[in-house]
């Protein structure tokens, strides 16, 4: 039975890579004209899902391309109080490192047989044991596996659950070069994760593997249309900077040097999450890994869990080859468990950075 993966993503990338290892192929259909058409994101904090690089045999590799350092802390108030510095040792274990996402996803991609990936393949429906694509061509699947995302079109063959906006909206900014084009500034960010939090606000800093500092401003309890209305002028990213720094009131000049210090790069996302818990029965023929199934808020989970959704259907299917629709029904029941407990988890945690001493909870958490 051909196995069919929409979307070349982490979790949709694990899942051909794993199947790869124990003796199967796949076809992985991605949307997008080639690896490169488009920007991967910044870093990623891989904990659990480096369990799915071992049963894909990448764990070496990974370590290879993993920064141990990523694992520093800095926690601050918008006053400019220090809650908290966390400084990784030189000999620290790999168990949280960051990892640039491109290193990640193309450490994945190099992995697979040529060919596996069909690029330029946009999903538009399936049935009868055929995929269509959005140019009209079609290719036959005996297992549909959607991995395409938070906007998955394969999704709607198992549920009506969509996204929902949280009341998060976040505008990413970012500083190229620190270390040479501003040395205090990066002295001051750090080598890793840098949080600013409070007031229904946050500021979060992230150093990258290619000298690059992402910043994310989060704006919380703000509905969809805010962007709209925020006074935001994304079409000038000097004056967007400036706005940015005015929705800051009070907050310590330190913070607010970051934002002048930013490039033209001004990027808006309203985020977005399923149904904590979102099940369905389960149907023979397709399913769903990663954000399609269970997206959730953005606190360091969801690549990690794309990963092992990926291994573990993999493993699923390479122990029942000739009954997948059972091999499908074990992966569901498990995903359904694990990835549950991680969205009520990541909707705590959610739930205390938009309070209004969202710092102080974060640091208890952090040291609970």
């Amino acid at each position: 039975m051909t196995i069919a993966i929409v979307g070349a993503g982490l979790g949709g990338l694990a899942l051909a890579r794993v199947l790869h290892v124990n003796g199967m192929s796949a076809v992985v259909y991605e949307r997008e004209a080639s690896r490169d058409a488009r920007g991967q994101g910044g870093m990623l904090d891989i904990h659990s899902g480096q369990r799915a690089l071992r049963e894909a045999g990448l764990i070496d590799r990974f370590h290879a391309i993993a920064r141990a350092e990523g694992q520093d802390m800095r926690l601050l108030e918008p006053d400019g109080t220090l809650l908290l510095q966390e400084d990784t040792p030189d000999d620290a274990p790999l168990d949280r490192p960051e990892v640039d996402r491109a290193d990640l996803r193309d450490l994945l991609l190099d992995s697979l047989p040529e060919g596996t990936v069909r690029w330029g393949h946009a999903f538009a429906s399936a049935e009868n044991g055929l995929l269509h694509f959005a140019d009209g061509g079609s290719a036959p699947y005996g297992l549909l596996v959607g991995a395409d995302g938070a906007w998955s079109r394969v999704r709607p063959l198992l549920t009506d659950a969509r996204p929902a906006h949280m009341g998060q909206n976040v505008v990413e900014i970012g500083i190229p070069d620190i270390d040479r084009t501003h040395p205090d500034l990066a002295a001051m960010v750090g080598r890793g994760n840098y949080w600013v939090l409070g007031g229904g606000r946050s500021l979060a800093a992230q150093r990258n593997g290619d000298g690059r500092v992402r910043i994310g401003l989060s704006f919380y309890g703000t509905d969809e249309d805010w962007f709209a209305t925020s006074g935001i002028p994304f079409d000038d990213p000097a004056a967007a900077r400036a706005r940015l720094i005015d929705l800051l009131p009070g907050w310590d000049p330190r913070f607010t040097a970051l934002i002048e210090a930013c490039d033209d790069t001004v990027v808006p996302r309203a985020i977005s999450t399923l149904p904590v818990g979102l099940t369905w029965p389960s149907t023979p023929g397709v399913t769903l890994l990663g954000d399609a199934a269970h997206l959730m808020p953005p606190v360091g989970e969801g690549a990690n869990m794309a990963l092992l959704d990926g291994a573990l259907l993999g493993l699923a299917l390479a122990g029942r080859p000739d009954d997948f629709p059972a091999a499908v029904e074990e992966y569901e029941r498990e995903m359904f468990e694990r990835t549950g407990a991680a969205a009520r988890m990541s909707a705590d945690l959610q739930e205390v950075l938009m309070s209004p001493d969202a710092a102080r909870r974060m640091l208890a958490f952090f040291q609970g």
